[in-house]
């Protein structure tokens, strides 16, 4: 399986695995795949760790880096010498605690500390330049822009170390503005995809995008987690598939145990975008946090980005925590972002064995095509 990104980046198959796990991302990238790492999680010094780690795991083998930098963000997270946290309204610390209380969740309420106000700044262009510094230090094969246009700083930065931009698109226009801000790979991801979507669906998004940005290379992401759908993509025109839900229920991943095992019994039906992770919105899975925020009558709907990604994720840690105790409570209330494939996901494998069964029905698919016009 060859195709024009595959020589660009010296892969054998043009399939990337998004994960914010290293175990994950160096097993695609051994079994010839493409992983990449996504950086939103690590400080600059955890991120030089984890990287340094996968240098030593995949022998010279290219990987990649993922950041996230939203155009718009809340005004806060813009003020250097304000604390994030003071910037959270007290009707939605209430919200959290009650939430807490009404699942049963033991514990204190949690509170967004010093971490959890440099987590809030990653997700801006000046917060992510040490992210970018840090991976640029590393042999990675492409670095990439999660939300808005890669701001200048990255793009010189890897243009200065031979380092391709990958950015990701909901839309047609988003993808004319991120070749216009110097990516030199577009990823179209559509609204089926787990995480930050629009709401345009992979089928209709990807040829639009492949034709709107000739000649530059595009990924298709969004409902993509086996060699079928991977066909597929290749027809309308993809170089390549851009993959993340497909990894969480594999062997390495570090999903949660009480979150994996609701990833295996979850349907395609079972997801939804909401923006009570995130602030935007996000596809993830339905649970009881989802619903209280987005339809409780005592919700008070959630802020923008980054503050409810403070909300959230110091709420999900004690959720977590609650939830490997068996508390029903904080199983209702837990979940992750996942994509519409969750509902092919059944059982749990290395992720070498999700790589080859891929190219295998890959290769199956297009073979049953072509007997189709002989």
């Amino acid at each position: 399986m060859r195709t024009a990104i595959c020589e660009r980046l010296g892969v054998e198959f043009p399939l990337f695995a998004f994960s914010h796990c290293r175990d994950v991302v160096a097993a695609v990238t051994n079994a010839g795949g493409f992983g990449v790492l996504g950086a939103i999680a690590y400080t600059p010094e955890q991120l030089d760790t984890e990287l340094t780690w996968i240098d030593e795991q995949v022998g010279g083998r290219p990987y990649g880096v993922d950041v996230l930098v939203p155009g718009k963000v809340d005004a806060s997270a813009l003020d250097g010498g304000a604390r994030l946290a003071e910037s959270i309204p007290e009707r939605h610390r209430d919200f959290v605690t009650h939430l807490l209380s009404k699942y049963g969740v033991s514990g204190p309420a949690p509170v967004a500390r010093a971490s959890a106000d440099e987590l809030g700044r990653r997700v801006t262009a000046a917060g992510a330049t040490g992210l970018v510094e840090v991976a640029l230090k590393h042999p990675i094969g492409l670095i990439a822009s999660a939300l808005g246009p890669p701001p200048p700083e990255m793009v010189a930065g890897a243009r200065a170390a031979g380092v391709p931009v990958a950015a990701l698109v909901g839309t047609v226009e988003h993808a004319r503005r991120q070749v216009a801000a110097g990516a030199d790979l577009i990823v179209a991801q559509g609204t089926e995809a787990g995480g930050h979507t629009g709401e345009i669906s992979t089928m209709v998004l990807v040829p639009q995008v492949v034709d709107a940005v000739a000649p530059v290379p595009v990924l298709a992401a969004g409902g993509i987690a086996s060699g079928r759908q991977m066909a597929a993509a290749m027809a309308l025109g993809a170089q390549g598939v851009w993959c993340g839900s497909v990894w969480l229920t594999t062997e390495e991943a570090e999903t949660a145990p009480a979150v994996k095992r609701k990833l295996l019994a979850a349907s395609s039906l079972d997801t939804v975008r909401s923006r009570s992770r995130t602030g935007k919105p996000a596809r993830q899975l339905r649970s009881a946090w989802t619903e209280e925020w987005d339809a409780g009558q005592e919700s008070p709907g959630p802020l923008g980005m980054p503050l409810q990604m403070l909300v959230a994720e110091t709420a999900m840690q004690r959720i977590g925590q609650a939830a490997e105790r068996g508390e029903p409570g904080a199983v209702e209330l837990a979940n992750y972002f996942v994509g519409q494939v969750v509902g092919q996901l059944d059982r749990v494998r290395p992720a070498r064995e999700v790589v080859y069964e891929m190219v295998s029905e890959f290769g199956d698919a297009v073979e049953r095509l072509a007997r189709l016009s002989r």
